[in-house]
This record gives C-alpha cells, structure tokens and sequence, in this order.
C-alpha cells in the first residue's frame, strides 16, 4: 500500500465547494473518477496509500475535510462517543454533505469542458468520511455511480434528504467493516445493509476480522468491487 509521493499533486482548492483537494491524475481523459474521503482527525494523505491499489485510468481525488481540529487533523463534523452511541453536529454534516455534492458537480462541469463524456463517479471513505459518502449517495444519486463505506455507517439524519426509490436503484454500494471494531460497532454495519436492501440499493456487505482500520485485503476486494460501478470490469 506505498504510494509515491510525486504521483499526488498538491493540494488545490476548489472555488464552487470551497473544499480542498489532492489528485492522482491520469493520463489522458480519465475512465473512471473516485473521491477518497478520510475519517475524522485525519488528512487528505490518509488513504493516498490506496491510490497505488486503483486502476490508473481512475483518476483519485483526495478530499480534506472541510473543518479543522488541529494541525493537519481535519474533519467533515464533530461528533461525541458519550454515552456509547455517537453523537455528531449535524448542521456541519448537513453543510458537508452539500460541500460534497457542490465539488462532484464542480468535476462533472469541468468534464463537459472537454468532452460530452461524463467521467463515471464513484465516492468511498473510511469511517467518517464514509458516512459522508453515503450521504451524498442516497441524496443525490445522479451525481455518482456508487459509494463505499469503509468501516462507517449512514446517518439517520439523512433520512428527509433520500432520493426516490427509483433513482436509488441505480447504485451500487460496498459497506466493509472490522468485526472487531471498537469505534464504530460491526451492528452499524448490519444496519446499513439491512436499509439500503430497504430502499432498494444494490449492495455487498464484507466483513474482516480487524478492529477500526484497513488492511491491505479490504483495499484490494474494494478496488475489484470499484470496477463494477465505473464500468471497468
């Protein structure tokens, strides 16, 4: 799961969302597009590692979190583990989302720019930035192909925002977790699969016996299953 640095262009900002960014560009136009969300304290360098592990014809977008905690600690909202269950701000969930969806779109214009094409799009992440990735699935489905959440959930509060069942059956969703995750239990997990078969979205569920992390084979049954949604298989 090494990366090279220099494979990773430095970080940029995007005008319409107002979110930050690094890219693992490709040659050409790109076949395929995948934004990497990471989890909450961290960075957009997080997950460069999986980059190494995606068809190079994908072109990886590295996504900062929009709020700041600390020096190089960013994330898409605050949450509190008080009290067992999670606690999260949802107004900067909320705001996150709509950054989210703004900068897909922003990429999507750029596209047309270029070519008729519209580069197929798919959004993962690790746990927070999982969670963030559902949301803007089941909310705006028309603007990606698929979601991957990475030992995360789906937040309750997006419930109002749910797209028609219609436009939700055009998805295609992976939900991995650790069975042995202390963070976020493996039941958020089950819940996730269990409402997305609800709504009609199509999905794998995988389980792996780690705690609150990857490992090197949730990376590589995540980038075989990305080849379906973007239409590389």
């Amino acid at each position: 799961m090494n990366t090279n640095p220099q494979d990773i262009d430095p970080l940029q900002r995007d005008a319409a969302s107002g979110l930050r960014y690094c890219l693992r560009d490709t040659d050409g136009f790109p076949a395929g597009r995948l934004l990497l969300l990471h989890g909450v304290g961290s960075n957009e360098t997080d997950l460069a590692p999986m980059a190494n592990c995606i068809d190079p014809r994908v072109q990886v977008v590295l996504v900062q979190g929009p709020l700041a905690f600390g020096p190089r600690q960013h994330g898409f909202f605050e949450v509190s583990f008080q009290g067992g269950a999670p606690t999260i701000n949802g107004a900067q969930a909320e705001r996150s989302r709509q950054q989210l969806i703004a900068l897909v779109r922003s990429f999507h214009a750029q596209d047309a720019k270029t070519s008729a094409h519209r580069v197929p799009t798919v959004i993962a992440g690790f746990s927070q930035g999982g969670i963030l990735s559902a949301s803007v699935s089941l909310t705006a489905p028309q603007e990606v192909a698929g979601f991957a959440v990475l030992s995360g959930r789906i937040l309750p509060e997006i419930e109002p925002h749910l797209a028609p069942r219609e436009a939700l059956s055009t998805l295609s969703a992976l939900i991995a977790h650790g069975e042995f995750d202390d963070k976020l239990p493996v039941t958020w997990a089950e819940r996730a699969t269990q409402w997305l078969t609800a709504l009609g979205v199509p999905n794998q569920s995988r389980r792996y016996p780690i705690g609150h992390t990857l490992n090197q084979q949730v990376v590589s049954d995540f980038a075989l299953w990305l080849a379906g949604p973007l239409g590389l298989a």
